[in-house]
């Protein structure tokens, strides 16, 4: 395209989106009254010929707007001009429907007075089109006959002689269903976790029995009581391996006997089997072993001389108990100051909801008298409409008359040419089915000459070679032999690896076995520390009395006179 052709499509495109909703009024109505019978299809022509017409006309003139109605098929312009050009039509619910978009008097002035003043000539333009829809001559189209060919047969190649038909494939015996019993969590689990259960409230009550007579910790070696005396850390330098030892004994001995004091429901464990992989048991040997060590330096750090840092640690530990307590005071002026927070949001929430409804109240009112009115217009409008309705319909039943005649003389000549054409495939396929059958015939024929040639039969012999001059050639049963023996030789060196591996996997179940020994001794032994531990722990909260900050006791002030003001406006409400 050129420039002007170019912003002409343009222009027309832009004015087809901006004013697409005016369009679709006059489009939609004529779909449903003149155009019933048009395709869909066809739906953006009819709307830039409208907007042509609306809003172009005067720019383009009516030289070039006829050009482009011309160059168009013909029945469908002048069935829709005729219907957009209608002078009731333009004045009564044209107008009225574009006025729901746009002003009444803007739309009068700019729109439906200018496309009345180019009805006259625009009805010329209708009449010259139904002239040439009148002397327009419809040319019926003959349908070719179909002319059958024979068919280009290629020579067929000599065939094979028929193989025997292959041995049937044996079928597998039917399978099992999978058990229902795969898809259920398994009772053991079940089992195993009530048994846990019970075995840590026995290990609760037996660990409350211990307390009463275990005094120290199993690492706590500054003294140690022997026969009446007490031994300091200068003492125990010449014989520190021995001493080790007596102290791990006694501490032994002695929890063993006041196990052996209490009831046995108490220290009866169930022998449940817990299976633990190999890199958590050296995991767990090597934590204790280096906690061992690192007790040992310790008690040589003493014996050097160096502190004992007890003090500092007391000392540390209620200074943080006194910052503990400062910030569960300011976490709890906070939350009190977010609740009463909550309850001003709540009261601000009611006096906005009884505006709302005030408002709402007034707006219902206003609302129903408009739909009164509105309902009074739209009755009146459809009694205008039904008029013409019925005004329109008695034109159209001479029409229809005239139809129905064409299409029953239209009916019968297509019946006719049915009928012989059916007569002319009936011959065809007669023909066509003796030159199949020939065909056939003499196929038969040819395989049956086929089928007699002679059959040739080679026997193999397995003990000799192929002959083909190679090193390493040999038959098929030194090959066999030869195989049978590699296998025998592959057996032997896995039965040899099978006894090593073996050797190997007991030398380490053995190992951890010392491992869980080992385990279980320390596991014993950090138990009972824990439990004591646990015990000073209750007794020293049980002695501390909490204290409530000022700012909290007036913050909860505070917040019960907002609840009952709020209680008060909810029953007001």
């Amino acid at each position: 395209l050129n420039v002007t052709e170019e912003k002409f499509v343009l222009d027309t495109l832009a004015g087809c989106t901006e004013y697409k909703s005016i369009l679709d009024v006059v489009v939609n109505a004529f779909y449903v009254q003149d155009g019933r019978y048009c395709p869909i299809s066809e739906r953006n022509l009819y709307i830039v010929i409208c907007y042509l017409a609306t809003f172009q006309l005067e720019d383009i003139g009516l030289q070039h707007f006829s050009r482009i109605v011309k160059s168009l098929d013909t029945a469908k312009m002048q069935k829709f001009l005729r219907f957009f050009f209608n002078d009731l039509y333009l004045n009564t619910w044209i107008k009225d429907e574009w006025s729901h978009f746009y002003d009444s008097v803007y739309v009068k002035e700019n729109w439906i007075d200018p496309l009345l003043r180019w009805q006259p000539k625009v009805q010329q333009l209708i009449e010259k089109l139904t002239d040439k829809l009148s002397n327009c001559t419809t040319t019926v189209k003959t349908s070719r006959v179909t002319q059958p060919k024979e068919f280009n047969l290629t020579v067929p190649k000599p065939r094979a002689i028929p193989l025997p038909p292959p041995a049937p494939l044996p079928v597998l015996a039917k399978r099992q269903p999978v058990p229902p019993s795969i898809y259920k969590p398994p009772k053991e689990r079940k089992q195993l976790e009530e048994i846990k259960t019970k075995n840590i409230q026995k290990a609760k009550v037996s660990i409350r029995s211990l307390t009463c007579v275990c005094k120290g910790g199993p690492f706590f070696l500054n003294t140690l009581p022997v026969q009446g005396t007490i031994l300091t850390s200068r003492e125990i330098d010449p014989f520190l391996p021995q001493y080790l030892e007596v102290v791990w004994e006694s501490v032994l001995t002695q929890y063993f006997k006041e196990l052996t004091k209490q009831p046995q429901d108490l220290i009866q464990i169930d022998n449940i089997p817990i299976k633990l992989n190999t890199a958590a048991i050296l995991r767990e040997g090597a934590l204790y072993q280096r906690k061992l060590e690192e007790e040992l330096k310790r008690i040589e750090d003493l014996q050097q001389g160096a502190g004992d840092s007890s003090e500092f640690l007391e000392w540390q530990k209620q200074m943080r108990g006194k910052d503990l307590e400062e910030q569960l005071a300011e976490i709890e002026c906070r939350r009190l100051q977010g609740k009463l927070s909550h309850e001003e949001a709540v009261l601000a929430r009611q006096n906005v909801i009884q505006e709302n409804k005030k408002k709402a109240d007034l707006l219902r009112e206003e609302k129903a008298e408009l739909m009164h009115l509105y309902a009074e217009k739209r009755l009146q409008e459809q009694k205008e409409m039904k008029e013409l309705v019925e005004q329109v319909t008695e034109g159209h039943k001479n029409v229809k008359q005239v139809k129905a005649k064409i299409q029953e003389y239209k009916q019968q000549i297509v019946q006719q040419v049915c009928e012989e054409s059916e007569e002319l495939l009936r011959q065809a396929l007669e023909e066509e089915e003796e030159k199949n059958r020939k065909r056939y015939e003499l196929i038969q024929q040819i395989r049956a000459i086929e089928s007699i040639a002679s059959i040739k039969h080679k026997f193999v012999d397995l003990t000799e070679t192929g002959g083909h001059g190679l090193f390493g050639e040999m038959s098929i049963v030194e090959l066999r032999e030869r195989l049978a023996l590699l296998k025998e030789a592959q057996k032997a060196a896995e039965e040899e690896k099978r006894d090593q591996i073996i050797h190997e996997k007991q030398a380490k179940e053995q190992l951890l076995l010392d491992k869980l020994d080992q385990i279980s001794q320390f596991r014993a032994e950090l138990g009972r520390a824990a439990a004591l531990k646990q015990e000073e722990k209750k007794k020293s909260q049980s002695g501390e009395r909490p204290m409530k900050d000022e700012r909290i006791l007036n913050l909860q002030k505070k917040i019960v006179e907002k609840t009952t003001e709020r209680k008060k406006q909810e029953g007001l409400l």
